[in-house]
């Protein structure tokens, strides 16, 4: 006969789960000896696997008591049903573990090759890792609406972050990004911005921009980003249009007529 200690080891369960199951009337409780122990016979270490079996299996404990009292039918065809929730559980987390290992592969999570390697670009012009995330999350939201579109996007954007004074001139604003509404370096910052925007008007097709179709919305979500994370943003934006421009995602020359 076998202390309650003993019967816990054989099963491979703890003294505690014993006596939970003893409360939950899975497991009847033997009569005591004269010392008052409960001595436990090997029908009970056999009972007491098969309930752990069934209950590591997921089968909650309110079915494990009908299934211990199920004839031999009833049993396999509830052992056959438990089985395949299994295997569904098992395909269901093998989703998750590719879902996981896809979040281990950082920026290649939602941006496509082309948007990954302009990002390696910035990596190695040593911006910030602050200001690439910011760039990572804008790019997550084109490429999300504009997916076509990413190759040209991309291109361009690796076209102007090779010419050393885009190069310059990115690497002042990730710089400017920091500065307060109120610092007396904004004016210029602003000159240069324009002479930056003025070069490129002048490979513009037709005088125009081009087309990368932004919805409104998309463009107002960008635009919100830039003005919520950069201290600078609303007279940075109010410098540039007193200068012919405005828009900061969609850049657009203010037309005067004369």
């Amino acid at each position: 006969m076998l202390t309650i200690g003993q019967l816990a080891a054989y099963a491979g369960v703890t003294v505690r789960a014993v006596r939970h199951y003893h409360a939950k009337g899975l497991l009847p409780e033997p009569a005591r000896d004269r010392s008052g122990y409960r001595r436990y016979d090997a029908a009970a270490v056999v009972e007491l696997i098969r309930i752990r079996t069934l209950a590591e299996a997921g089968v909650p404990l309110s079915r494990v008591h009908e299934l211990l009292a199920a004839g031999d039918d009833e049993f396999s065809e509830a052992i056959d049903d438990i089985d395949r929730r299994l295997r569904a559980e098992i395909r269901e987390r093998q989703i998750h573990r590719r879902r996981v290992a896809q979040l281990a592969a950082g920026d290649r999570l939602a941006l496509p090759p082309e948007a990954v390697d302009y990002l390696d670009r910035l990596r190695r012009l040593d911006v910030p890792a602050r200001a690439i995330e910011a760039e990572r999350d804008a790019w997550i939201l084109v490429a999300a609406q504009i997916p076509e579109q990413m190759p040209a996007l991309m291109e361009l954007k690796r076209a102007q972050i090779e010419e050393p004074a885009v190069s310059a001139m990115y690497l002042d604003l990730v710089e400017a990004a920091d500065w307060d509404a109120s610092d007396p370096r904004l004016p210029a910052f602003a000159d240069r911005l324009v002479d930056m925007f003025e070069r490129d008007a002048e490979r513009w097709t037709d005088g125009e921009p081009p087309d990368f179709p932004l919805d409104d919305e998309l463009v107002e979500l960008l635009d919100g980003v830039f003005l919520n994370a950069v201290p600078c943003a609303r007279r940075l934006l109010r410098l540039l249009e007193e200068r012919g421009w405005k828009g900061w995602t969609r850049l657009e020359r203010i037309r005067t007529t004369g």
